[in-house]
Formats: structure tokens, sequence, C-alpha cells
């Protein structure tokens, strides 16, 4: 195990290259705004089957 921890650390300091810091932020800015689309989707698509859950359980009891 410690020497797979050791080999993964060299592995990172060798041949990881990260991006420069404006292609990081553009990068960062763009996973914001479609994870805040994506949530915002699920939100109304749960918000439009529970009302039809309601609707469905309200018919049924009346």
């Amino acid at each position: 195990m410690l020497a797979y921890i050791k080999e993964s650390v060299e592995e990172l300091k060798n041949n990881v290259t990260l991006p420069p810091r404006a292609e990081a932020i553009n990068l960062m800015v763009v996973v914001a705004v479609f994870s805040i689309l994506f949530a915002l989707a699920t939100w109304g698509v749960d918000t439009v089957f529970s009302k039809l859950v309601q609707l469905y359980f309200n018919a049924l009891i009346n």
C-alpha cells in the first residue's frame, strides 16, 4: 500500500500538468453553469412529478 501511494505521488509530480490559470477559471465557470442548469432542471422535473402525483391521489380520494 505504501509503495502504491509513493508511486501515485511520483506520477502526480512527473506526469500531471495543470492548465493555465485562465483556462482553469473558464472551465470552472462552465462546470458551475452546467451544474446550476442541471440542478434547476432536476428541481423542475421533481416539482412537475410531485404535482402530478398529488393530482392523481386527490382524484382517487374524491
